[in-house]
């Protein structure tokens, strides 16, 4: 999606000055700082293209009053930070919005087809020009980058050279290279390029494939423009080309929490930036003595007693481990789940906290009996939630979900004690199965050897990608996590047509593990589509029922079958078997594993053996 055309800065009234007087360059959303256009992305606006600057200088840039402080102390502990910060939104009345650099650098002009740096254009003062023929500069298509997430322009000299080096400066011939297209095809054979030092065209064809720059000995140069100042990283990856648009240039690498008590108690956000120092007090007169300096006199919110329940909860959580720190972080990450989904089952009625509560968790109204026959226990409705979204990095070329650490690219020169986040306040159905036929299913054969073939391409595609050979993840492809995984795609699909939500607007959040075995879909936006009752009101015993059927016979049938059905492997990397767009998948703002791990078989069964579906039960076949 393509910004707003620029606007006017507008001093809005009582509204301090900007920090530094910058043009301004179109708009986007909070929530798009975060998910669609965050540090280090390519955002195009209008016949411009810029890189989204990094966060080094932001905790001063942005103002406290746009910007506001999200506190989850949970996620903050998982993420090694104090805090979180919204990203500033850019309306007219906005200040100091989010900074960016103009990237490519390389431009060509459409009317002299003269292709070389945007500095050497003369463009007119503020203009993006060519200084010969007035023309508005186009920038670059093509980029390269690395799994490093390193990124630069593509080298047009090198591809169109060939190695012929001529006697200019640095060895380059001195001429001018030209870009044009013949328009014989739409193919990137014709898209042309030349010099006038007289070396033979050559066309962009081959310029995609993975080695095209190995053959040529281009390597990475290390270059990160998204930072200020930032020194070229020794790398020996072989960079990839990439079209400047395209989603495989910037994957966000997110960690979310739901604030669960006691944490989702409004009242103990006000001690967001204090608990390092509360957790150095041994005494219940200590803290006293604390909250009374932490409120200048007034009276606190909390009381010493439930500052000590709090810190007891948040020592709860801690792992004791030898590991490395990006290993101990992922496993904080899973005991997080494992918090929620203990919290998730127990439930959190209502009238537990008032006005104050922001998680609120209950069964549904009349017969508490789960639906029969669907392998499911009861349902737990989600009347209030609030999820904490973090931006911990970005990766280029590999997805986040299949990448391992030490691919991930840093938001900031400088490690910082925050991160760019965003809030969700919205409303989920908690689906929880019955453990014991799950796992009686799970000892199939047929079912054990589908989900192994999942799982050995998915641990295929993890060690071809980790940065260290010796610390390779283990992929979390069992038979379990692929059932759920694939019945909240269909659940999100038949409950879009039923909610009022659009797909989009609705997520999963998987709990799977030994001792786990849910599945929470919820609303995963933060505009007017965030709460509106429709979603919980299918989690009540008889529409869950009749939607549980429905999805079942819904998977049943492909409009790309027997193809789809049939095949033996699918999506990216070869990690899905029978699952496509027309099926099962699912936008990628609504999965958490980027359409990966799928089976719709594992739900429905196949044509010659039905067994192996989980609900192939209820299709009467």
């Amino acid at each position: 999606m393509t910004p707003p055309p620029s606007r006017r800065r507008r001093a809005g009234i009582g509204s301090a000055a900007p920090a530094r007087t910058l043009p301004r360059r179109g708009a986007i959303r909070r929530a798009q700082a975060i998910t669609t256009y965050g540090v280090g992305s390519l955002i195009a606006v209008e016949q411009e293209s810029f890189i989204v600057a990094g966060i080094d200088a932001a905790q001063e840039q942005w103002p406290r009053d746009e910007s506001p402080v999200i506190h989850e102390p949970r996620l903050a502990r998982v993420l090694n930070v104090s805090h979180f910060r919204l990203p500033p939104a850019s309306g007219d009345d906005s200040r100091d919005g989010i900074r960016v650099r103009r990237f490519p650098l390389w431009h060509h002009c459409p009317g002299c087809y003269a292709l070389d740096h945007v500095r050497k254009f003369n463009s007119p003062a503020g203009r993006n020009e060519c200084g010969e023929c007035a023309e508005t500069l186009v920038p670059s298509r093509f980029v390269v980058a690395c799994e490093d997430g390193h990124l630069s322009d593509f080298p047009y000299w090198t591809w169109l050279h060939r190695g012929r080096r001529g006697d200019g400066e640095a060895g380059f011939c001195g001429g001018r290279m030209s870009l044009r297209s013949s328009g014989r095809t739409s193919s990137l054979r014709s898209v042309v390029l030349s010099c006038s030092c007289g070396v033979p065209e050559v066309s962009m064809e081959g310029s995609f494939r993975a080695g095209a720059l190995k053959e040529l000995h281009i390597g990475c140069r290390g270059e990160r423009p998204w930072l200020k100042d930032a020194p070229t990283d020794a790398c020996s990856l072989t960079p990839r080309t990439l079209q400047r648009g395209s989603s495989s240039v910037w994957q966000p690498v997110l960690r979310s929490a739901l604030s669960i008590p006691p944490w989702s108690d409004t009242r103990v956000q006000a001690l967001g930036e204090h608990w390092e120092k509360l957790r150095a007090c041994s005494t219940l007169a200590e803290i006293g003595i604390h909250l009374g300096y932490i409120f200048q006199g007034s009276r606190p919110p909390v009381t010493p007693e439930q500052v000590v329940e709090l810190l007891s909860a948040m020592e709860a959580e801690d792992l004791d481990g030898e590991e490395g720190l990006e290993l101990d972080q992922e496993q904080r990450y899973r005991a997080l789940r494992e918090v929620e989904y203990e919290r998730l089952c127990m439930g959190n009625p209502e009238e537990s906290g008032g006005h104050t509560e922001q998680f609120v968790c209950e069964p549904p109204t009349g017969d508490p009996k789960p639906p029969a026959g669907l392998g499911l226990a009861g349902p737990m409705l989600v009347k209030k939630l609030r999820e904490v979204r973090a931006l911990k990095a970005f990766t280029r070329v590999i997805d986040p979900e299949t990448s391992h650490e030490g691919h991930e690219a840093a938001l900031s020169l400088t490690p910082t004690d925050w991160l760019p986040a965003m809030e969700v306040h919205g409303e989920g159905v908690f689906l929880r199965f019955d453990e014991e036929r799950v796992d009686a299913w799970a000892e199939l054969p047929a079912v054990a050897a589908r989900v192994e073939r999942i799982r050995h391409r998915h641990q295929r595609v993890l060690a071809e990608r980790a940065s260290d050979p010796t610390r390779v993840p283990v992929s979390p492809a069992t038979p379990r996590m692929a059932l759920l995984h694939t019945f909240a795609h269909v659940m999100i699909n038949e409950w879009s047509l039923d909610s009022g939500y659009p797909a989009a607007s609705l997520r999963e959040r998987i709990y799977s593990g030994e001792t786990m075995a849910g599945v929470l879909i919820y609303t995963a936006t933060s505009d007017s589509a965030g709460s509106l009752g429709g979603l919980v009101a299918q989690g009540e015993i008889d529409r869950l029922a009749r939607a549980v059927h429905s999805a079942a016979h819904r998977a049943e049938w492909c409009s790309a079958d027997p193809l789809c059905i049939e095949t033996e492997t699918s999506g990216a990397g070869g990690t899905n078997l029978a699952a496509c767009h027309a099926c099962v998948m699912l936008p990628e703002t609504s999965c958490e594993h980027n359409n990966g791990l799928l089976d719709r078989a594992l739900l429905v069964g196949l044509p010659e053996d039905p067994s192996i579906g989980f609900f192939s039960h209820l299709l009467g076949r």
